[in-house]
């Protein structure tokens, strides 16, 4: 239940609340709910400003991280000059959770503009009250309207941080000029192995010049240095501006323990601990304190889940790494715990989801691409990390599993499901088309890849014909250029997708760091 306790006498614009968000904190005309005499030497502070996630039409979460033991006051109101102001109740950041507090605000109104603000009192000294920090996002309708979001993954890897020289990050200034509903993340969304140095040389002569933090120089291995990498993140003020004025919806991959992981993944020598389960252990606890995901109490550690953003659109999370057997051959011909990368449960709530959705377009958020080869040594071309197994024959090993569910989405009569991914450092549109494939027992649909963030540009890859991907475009750098090309480059990529209310016609276009249009596509529903 909220509690009504402000009068409206304050006042806050958009554009303030975005000038703020830079800063991670905003002085609010008028006060908080919280003790009116403030000793301004000893306040809280909210190094990483604000975050939202997990919208729906009557709720969202809100996030925060305080610089102490400290009690955080949520408040939302549908106007920024905070009239009506509905309290939430008080939650405790303290040592355990780094000083992180996240609360699912239940009760919004559908398709409403809702400004939401947080305040820290310290908890050992109750007059000590940090400045509020503003956030905002739009609720999802319940009637058809227009809609509009981004995706992409890979923020911070292949060493390339924020060099505030070159503007940081600046792709997120750029994807908020769109103003959209909302943000997938489509993993990686931090690089625990990634090592960040202070200088590196690039081929025009100049050197990039990163922020270096101790958690950044060496690869994450305890909770705090997992911690750590989120925390860096949120040093950029382009990411802060964004995350405040912009919900994120996230799913994790790899980088968020180490690349490639697995259950048969070998640890090198940057390692003192060996134990993949015990990291990965302290990495799905980091993710979950940093992230503005809505936890199942049920479920803590649970990733896949469904958004429904109103009745033209349900977006479906995968979680490709949490289940998933041992890297390796990719050839099994029978299913069995080797060729699992779902996972049974999840493989059948997606399937009990997607045929029960009343939505238009099924959007399925997956952290990897499902045609591509993605090798898991890389250098010798041994293993496979993604689904694919570079093998142009039936269906084997973790094809086998989306083999099944592209038949069943077939059978059930499951129209417009669309793919949305990133992993592989560059942006590309397939078309799967069964006329072209081995296994042709599935309707032909659209993936589109986007990425990376803010990371090296890669690829291209080569497409596994199994289930018959089509390249309609790509962009990724030339043989001249080679890989891991800086953000300096300019190859940095997010997709772009609007759903007309009218037509329901999605249109989907591929975007770079710069904002231009490099691809674009108009897909129109097909009927039940």
């Amino acid at each position: 239940m909220t509690i009504q306790i402000f009068d409206g006498r304050t006042s806050v614009s958009r554009r303030t609340l975005l000038r703020g968000a830079a800063t991670g904190a905003l002085a609010v005309a008028g006060t908080l709910a919280l003790p009116a005499f403030v000793r301004a030497a000893s306040r809280p502070t909210i190094p990483g400003g604000v975050q939202s996630g997990d919208i729906a039409a009557d709720r969202g979460v809100f996030w925060a991280r305080a610089d102490r033991p400290a009690r955080a006051h949520f408040e939302w109101s549908t106007t920024d000059s905070f009239k009506d102001v509905h309290r939430l109740p008080a939650v405790d950041a303290l040592p355990d959770t780094d000083y992180a507090v996240k609360i699912l605000a239940r009760g919004l109104p559908s398709d409403q503009e809702i400004f939401w603000r947080v305040g820290f009192t310290d908890l050992n000294d109750v007059n000590a009250v940090s400045e509020p920090a503003v956030g905002h996002f739009r609720t999802a309708p319940t009637q058809k309207r227009d809609i509009s979001f981004t995706w992409s993954g890979d923020t911070a890897g292949q060493g390339w941080g924020i060099d505030e020289s070159r503007g940081g990050m600046t792709i997120y200034s750029t994807m908020l000029k769109h103003r959209p509903d909302f943000f997938i993340h489509s993993g990686d969304t931090i690089y625990a192995d990634g090592v960040i140095e202070a200088e590196v040389e690039l081929p025009d002569g100049t050197k990039w010049k990163n922020i270096v933090t101790p958690e950044k120089s060496k690869v994450a291995e305890t909770l705090d240095e997992y911690r750590g990498q989120y925390k860096y993140n949120l040093m950029d003020a382009n990411v802060r501006t964004f995350n405040a004025a912009v919900p994120m919806l996230a799913q994790w991959d790899d980088h968020e323990v180490t690349n490639n992981w697995s259950s048969s993944k070998q640890l090198g020598d940057a390692y003192k601990e060996k134990s993949i389960e015990l990291l990965s252990a302290r990495a799905f606890r980091a993710f979950h304190e940093m992230m503005p995901i809505a936890t199942d109490l049920s479920e803590p550690q649970r990733v896949y889940r469904k958004v429904a953003y109103g009745p033209m659109l349900d977006v479906f999370f995968l979680d490709m790494r949490t289940y998933r057997g041992p890297n390796g051959d990719n050839l099994e011909a029978e299913e069995g715990p080797n060729s699992m990368y779902l996972g049974a449960d999840q493989r059948a709530w997606l399937k009990r989801e997607l045929k029960a959705s009343k939505a238009t377009w099924k959007v399925i958020a997956a952290d990897m691409p499902l045609g591509l080869v993605v090798w898991d040594n890389a250098k010798d071309k041994k293993g496979f990390e993604a689904i694919a197994n570079n093998e142009p024959g039936k269906p084997l090993g973790r094809e086998l599993e989306f083999a099944d569910l592209l038949k069943f989405i077939k059978d059930s009569q499951i129209r417009n499901t669309v793919w949305l991914t990133a992993d592989v450092h560059y942006t590309a549109a397939h078309y799967y088309d069964p006329e072209k494939a081995v296994f042709q027992d599935f309707d032909p649909f659209w993936e589109f890849v986007s990425g990376p963030l803010h990371s090296g540009t890669f690829g291209p890859g080569d497409l596994d014909p199994t289930f018959g991907p089509q390249l309609r475009y790509a962009k990724a750098p030339t043989a001249e250029q080679g890989q891991n090309l800086s953000p300096a480059a300019g190859l940095q990529f997010f997709g772009h997708v609007q759903i007309a209310a009218d037509t329901e016609v999605m249109t989907v276009t591929l975007r770079d760091a710069a904002d231009a249009a490099l691809w674009s596509t108009d897909l129109t529903p097909v009927k039940a």
